[in-house]
């Protein structure tokens, strides 16, 4: 053996003047130990795993917890968000009934935010008819089974609600919308909103009772006023249309167990210049931009 094979050997230099040490061959099982991960390689890599957690679960809150104040102003088409934040913070800005100057107070889409005193909402207005058929209940609640919601959800992502009610087996127009000043002058007590409705009883209704409901019925001391009340024409004399302003369905029946009549079938023919032309039972459309001016004029 040469002294250049045992330097070899030994792991010494393999070559003169040379300070180079030959590793060892990981051939023929000698390859390298695997290194245990020591604890604390551990301990980092879990708070590495736990921050991405973390982060993920913030981000999470972040979006329940709803939009800041400035952008939810914005998004009602009152002004920019920088002036929105001028506004907040000179206490122009109330949430919930609370005045808020902080700056980046988040809120929820069905909060009430005022600005000025006058509610606002960042969705786009939406203007749905619908011509209801019987079983359903004009109520905006979950619990009161089939629901004039379900058969217009499809129409509008915006959270529209009912004007006035229907009863559920009554048929007809019901208008919904998100257009809270609208909704205010559609339901104000005085001015109310003009609907006729086309009434079937279960007797005929004498001409001397329907003198009595023309020209205003006191039913527990308040006195009930129709705009118009007659025979529909080519029908039995218990078939009736009867135009008031009333939002609510409940003071039809009131008039006529008065009078100690029946109301067997209730259906909304029209709601101020709305009609069902075109518009098949269960079915919804959108309001065009002049029917949404003749409303506003009421």
């Amino acid at each position: 053996m040469s002294r250049h094979q045992e330097s070899s050997r030994d792991g010494k230099a393999s070559g003169r003047g040379s300070n180079n040490i030959r590793s060892k061959s990981n051939a023929r099982g000698n390859a390298p130990i695997k290194r245990k991960t020591t604890d604390s390689a551990k301990g980092t890599a879990a708070k590495g795993k736990a921050s991405e957690a973390t982060k993920a679960t913030s981000s999470k809150n972040k979006a329940k917890d709803g939009i800041r104040l400035n952008k939810y102003i914005s998004n009602s088409g009152v002004c920019s968000r920088r002036e929105a934040d001028m506004y907040i913070a000179t206490g122009q800005v109330s949430v919930n009934g609370e005045i808020i100057n902080e700056m980046g107070y988040k809120v929820k889409l069905d909060d009430d935010v005022r600005f000025d005193g006058t509610r606002i909402n960042p969705e786009p207005k939406a203007y749905v008819l619908l011509n209801k058929p019987k079983g359903f209940s004009v109520t905006t609640s979950n619990e009161k089974g089939m629901t004039v919601m379900d058969l217009v959800a499809p129409a509008t992502k915006s959270r529209i609600q009912p004007v006035g009610r229907l009863g559920r087996n009554a048929t007809g127009l019901i208008l919904f919308t998100n257009d809270e000043k609208l909704m205010q002058k559609l339901t104000n007590s005085k001015a109310g909103l003009p609907r006729l409705f086309h009434i079937e009883l279960d007797k005929n209704l004498k001409a001397e009772d329907l003198e009595k409901i023309a020209k205003g019925l006191v039913v527990e001391g308040k006195k009930i006023f129709v705009e118009d009340i007659s025979y529909v024409t080519g029908s039995p004399k218990k078939e009736v249309g009867l135009k008031l302003r009333n939002v609510g369905n409940s003071v039809i029946r009131t008039i006529f167990e008065q009078l100690e009549y029946q109301v067997v079938r209730v259906d909304c023919v029209t709601i101020a210049s709305l009609t069902k032309k075109d518009l098949p039972r269960g079915k919804y459309k959108h309001l065009s931009q002049q029917e949404i001016n003749n409303l506003m004029m009421l």
